[in-house]
């Protein structure tokens, strides 16, 4: 089986160190680069794409918002994966908005991170518990006026996706939404599915999003 390509883009040396050694001690995955800014990130990605690069926010010359943004634009096959000292800082939601798969805090356990990196390089998306409250502190500002009307976004939605879209804004996986739900798995796969396309979400972070800015979910 072949291994997960991960890359590092963090301006601390130390932080960049202490990753390699936690992911390279894994059988599944392998760092394959390091950056010290979201530029030279950019540049190797460009050349030889990773499945999962994790992205500093605060870096010099290029941030990892504009990072993110460049490597969705360019049509990289690269999942990117933001990490921050603070559970939510002003940069993280842009970071979602560019184009992340998600976001973890850098003292997350070490099982938390390589499960997110895992989960991110399969094609989900992740998002710290604690980050929850901040994230959506900064949504809420952005929800409808009028919270009892529709937005439009939602009328291709049948009553059953709606439920599932609800349980995938507060966190649920898979697994537990077919529990929750009272269906299978699979079917829930499928909804999820759905929904990506219905609402043209570039995964499950864009599905949590648009639950909260439609008002779905207060």
């Amino acid at each position: 089986m072949s291994k997960l390509k991960i890359f590092l883009a963090d301006d601390q040396s130390l932080v960049r160190s202490g990753f390699r050694m936690l992911i390279d001690a894994e059988d599944d995955m392998q760092v394959v680069g390091e950056a010290t800014n979201g530029m030279g990130a950019l540049s190797a990605l460009s050349n030889e794409p990773a499945d999962v690069v994790l992205m500093d926010i605060r870096m010099p010359e290029m941030d990892g918002v504009e990072a993110t943004r460049r490597i969705v634009e360019a049509g990289l096959p690269t999942k990117v994966l933001v990490l921050t000292t603070f559970d939510l800082d002003e940069y993280v939601f842009a970071a979602l908005k560019a184009g992340a798969s998600g976001f973890m805090l850098k003292d997350a356990r070490p099982d938390d991170l390589l499960s997110a990196i895992r989960s991110v390089a399969d094609g989900e998306a992740v998002v710290a518990p604690s980050a929850t409250r901040r994230l959506l502190e900064q949504v809420v500002s952005k929800l409808p006026e009028d919270p009892g009307k529709t937005d439009e976004r939602l009328e291709v939605l049948t009553d059953r996706e709606r439920e599932v879209l609800v349980e995938i804004a507060k966190g649920a996986t898979n697994s537990e939404i077919a529990s929750t739900l009272f269906m299978a798995e699979g079917t829930v796969k499928t909804h999820v599915g759905r929904l990506l396309s219905k609402l043209d979400a570039r995964d499950r972070v864009g599905l949590v999003l648009i639950a909260f800015e439609t008002g779905l979910v207060d």
